[in-house]
Order: C-alpha cells, then structure tokens, then sequence
C-alpha cells in the first residue's frame, strides 16, 4: 500500500513599492520602535536575531520573533495572530532614484482566506503610512 503525502499549500503576499528615499532612512523606520509605531503598531521590537517582541494595537497583539538581519538590507520575523503563523521579510534594494521596498508575508494556509484579504489590504495601508513617516526622517 502506497500512501501519498498531501502538500498544504500556502500563500505569500507580497507588495512592492518605489520610494524616493535611501535604504538607510527606510531601515530606520523598520527598526526604531518610536518610528514603527508611528506607521504600523506599539512594538518592543529590538534589531537582535531571535529577540521576541509584539506589536500592540487596540484590537490585539501580534506575537514576534526577528529570523533575520542584514543592515539597511534585510529583516524578517514571524508573525503570529489570531491563528496566523507567518514570517515577514522586508527586503530594500537601492535603485538610482531610491530605494525598492519589497514586503513578504508567507505562510497564509489557503483555508485563510480572510486573512490573506485583510492582510492585503491591511499592508497597502501601513506601507503608505510608512512612505510618510519616511519623508519626514532627516
């Protein structure tokens, strides 16, 4: 007797963005929790490979763990709510007008629907609050 295995598929979000700034700049307001809380959510994130931290807002938190750090270049983290386990990565590529912003999140099972269309548009939201919270950086 034979028994196949069944893969669980799952998807990944990703949004790209062209932003006018350096990747130092947009690292900052990745990284420095005053700042990310100022586009996304309160954090008590630390730059720090397998530092645990949340993201904080009015309806819940988001259980975290940074995967990966690679200065002004890489950052990713699992991101766990509600059911979810994912990983977030952010990768910034400079460009010669800016920077290429690329944010990922894999792992949504395709029975989390919902969460892949809240998180879609949750992230084009947040992405544009960081585009401005970006611009006023010195």
């Amino acid at each position: 007797m034979t028994k196949l295995a069944t893969a669980t598929a799952t998807r990944t979000l990703v949004v790209d963005r062209e932003m006018s700034h350096p990747p130092e700049k947009i690292w900052r307001a990745l990284t420095q929790p005053h700042l990310i809380e100022e586009w996304l959510m309160k954090s008590d994130f630390k730059p720090v490979v397998d530092h645990r931290f949340n993201f904080r807002a009015d309806w819940g938190s988001v259980d975290c763990q940074v995967l990966a750090i690679e200065p002004n270049k890489t950052l990713s983290y699992t991101w766990a709510a509600y059911g979810l386990e994912s990983v977030v990565t952010w990768t910034l590529t400079p460009t010669s007008t800016g920077t290429h912003l690329r944010m990922e999140q894999a792992g949504f099972q395709s029975e989390e629907d919902a969460n892949y269309k809240g998180a879609s548009y949750g992230w084009q939201k947040f992405l544009g609050d960081l585009e401005l919270v970006v611009a006023k950086l010195d």
